[in-house]
C-alpha cells in the first residue's frame, strides 16, 4: 500500500490552523502615534491595564496618557502632530484617523486636567477643523499650527 506524501498529510492540518487562527483572532489596534520623550512618571492606561510609558511606547486610540507630579512626555503621532503634557497631565486619545496619501483624518483627544502643547500635524494642515481638544469647560478647534491649552481639575481653561 503507497502512503500520501508527507505535503500532502500536511495539508488539512495547516487548513485547521489557519481556520482556527481566523476564528480566534482579536482585532489588533492600531498604532497612531508612539512616545518621544518620558521624564519622571508617566503611564499609559489601555484596556483596563497600566502601563508604564517609555520611549519608543505605541500609542492606541482610547489610550489614556498619565503624568506624575514630576512627570512630562512628548508624542509624535502618525501625522508628525507633537504633543507635549506637563505635569499632572490627563490626556486622552479619543479618536485618531488618518490617511497618509491625502493627509486627511480626524484627531480629536481630551484634556481633563494639567497642560498641553500642540504642533499640529498633516491632519490639521488639510483640515483645521479635524484636530480638536476637548477640556472638562470647553472643546477647541484648531486654527493654527500650535496651541497651548491648560485644564484646572475642571475650574478653568487657560
Amino acid at each position: 500500500m503507497r502512503m500520501p506524501a508527507p505535503s500532502v498529510l500536511r495539508l488539512p492540518a495547516l487548513a485547521m490552523a489557519a481556520i482556527a487562527c481566523a476564528v480566534f483572532a482579536q482585532p489588533v489596534a492600531a498604532q497612531v502615534g508612539k512616545v518621544k520623550v518620558v521624564n519622571g512618571a508617566v503611564t499609559i492606561e489601555r484596556a483596563g491595564a497600566s502601563l508604564p510609558a517609555k520611549v519608543g511606547t505605541p500609542l492606541m486610540t482610547a489610550d489614556v496618557v498619565r503624568t506624575g507630579t514630576d512627570g512630562s512626555v512628548g508624542i509624535m503621532m502618525s501625522d508628525d502632530s507633537l504633543l507635549s503634557a506637563g505635569a499632572n497631565s490627563v490626556l486622552r486619545l479619543d479618536r485618531y484617523e488618518y490617511d497618509a496619501t491625502t493627509s486627511r483624518g480626524r484627531f480629536d483627544s481630551s484634556l481633563s486636567k494639567g497642560s498641553l502643547s500642540v504642533v499640529s500635524g498633516r491632519i490639521a494642515k488639510a483640515s483645521p477643523e479635524a484636530l480638536t481638544v476637548r477640556t472638562p469647560l470647553a472643546i477647541l478647534g484648531v486654527r493654527g499650527t500650535e496651541f497651548l491649552v491648560a485644564a484646572d481639575d475642571g475650574t478653568a481653561v487657560r
